[in-house]
């Protein structure tokens, strides 16, 4: 059996991510800063209270992560599929969600100031 990936509060500033598997890894408190994450897959990986600030997230499989009071201002999450991810809380400010799939995500008290919507797909919670 093979281990979660753990880099809780990690130093990952500017990383390049690019289409690393780190689905289900807990990078709870990282400072992903201007990290390149490009196609990742981040599928229900616990982002929570981390810093995704000016990261390229494009592509990036976001699927039923835990996103809450994660800081995505002005993150590139450009055709990102974070249907059913958690973003309660989350900073989207300025963000770029153009084509992004939000379908049955948890939006509550998300801040979305200023962030892109252009043919993003999303649908409310039952």
């Amino acid at each position: 059996m093979q281990g979660r990936l753990t880099l809780t509060d990690a130093d990952l500033t500017r990383v390049n991510l690019a289409y690393a598997d780190l689905a289900s890894a807990d990078l709870t408190g990282a400072d992903l800063f201007r990290a390149d994450l490009t196609g990742a897959d981040l599928a229900y990986a616990n982002l929570a209270y981390a810093n995704l600030a000016y990261a390229n997230l494009a592509y990036t499989n976001l699927t039923g992560a835990d996103l809450i009071r994660t800081d995505l201002t002005r993150a590139n999450l450009s055709y990102a599929d974070l249907a059913s991810a958690d973003l309660f809380h989350a900073n989207l400010t300025h963000a770029n969600l153009t084509r992004a799939n939000l379908a049955s995500a948890g939006l509550t008290h998300a801040n979305f100031v200023n962030t892109t919507f252009k043919d993003t797909k999303m649908t409310m919670l039952a």
